[in-house]
């Protein structure tokens, strides 16, 4: 008997859904709380979502800002490093260019004890050969030779007995110095007309 009353029994369907599925109304009362809630935890679900996407593109962007700025200071400190290593080097070559500068006048003695015959033997050639084998191994060089061409950039002249177009070393005075590719003394020099072959 239970059998037959449950089949006469009516099945009934609850619709709680808030928005009519056939004309997209919204109903009133069915389901009303349960579609607000749902509405409302969909809500602050979506919020949520675009808080956290709002915070990790804030921090890419705090990221990408530290790297730049990082970026700058490692270049500067590159370039600081370099600016030293330079300045170091200049100061080393300017202390190299004093003291050379001061040394001078003794090369100048011992050019002309050279020429006097006073260093043809004994310990005074001895020393004077290894001061000048120092010196140009700090590439300390001299220039100037009688029968050279005339160079207004590092040749001083005192007179001038030329009269042509290609004016040459006569006698040096003073003989000229350079440091590397740098004069640290001028050659004061007479300057003359080169000597014609003869015929």
């Amino acid at each position: 008997m239970t059998s037959e009353n449950n089949a006469d029994e009516p099945v009934t369907v609850t619709d709680n859904r808030r928005v009519d599925p056939e004309t997209g109304e919204v109903r009133d009362g069915v389901g009303t709380d349960q579609a607000v809630a749902a509405a409302e935890d969909a809500a602050a679900q979506r919020a949520g979502d675009e808080a956290a996407d709002a915070e990790v593109s804030g921090a890419d962007a705090q990221v990408a800002e530290l790297t730049e700025a990082l970026q700058r200071e490692r270049a500067q400190f590159a370039n600081f490093r370099r600016r030293s290593a330079e300045e170091q080097l200049q100061a080393v070559d300017r202390g190299k260019q004093i003291l050379l500068e001061k040394l001078l006048p003794i090369l100048d003695d011992i050019d002309r004890a050279r020429d006097h015959g006073d260093l043809e033997e004994g310990p005074l050639r001895a020393f004077a050969d290894k001061l000048v084998d120092v010196l140009t191994g700090e590439k300390l060089a001299k220039f100037a030779e009688p029968g050279e061409e005339f160079d207004p950039e590092l040749h001083e002249a005192i007179q001038n007995d030329g009269s042509g177009d290609t004016p040459v070393i006569g006698n040096v005075f003073r003989t000229g110095y350079r440091l590397g590719d740098k004069v640290i003394r001028h050659a004061m020099v007479t300057v003359t007309d080169p000597a014609t072959p003869e015929q």
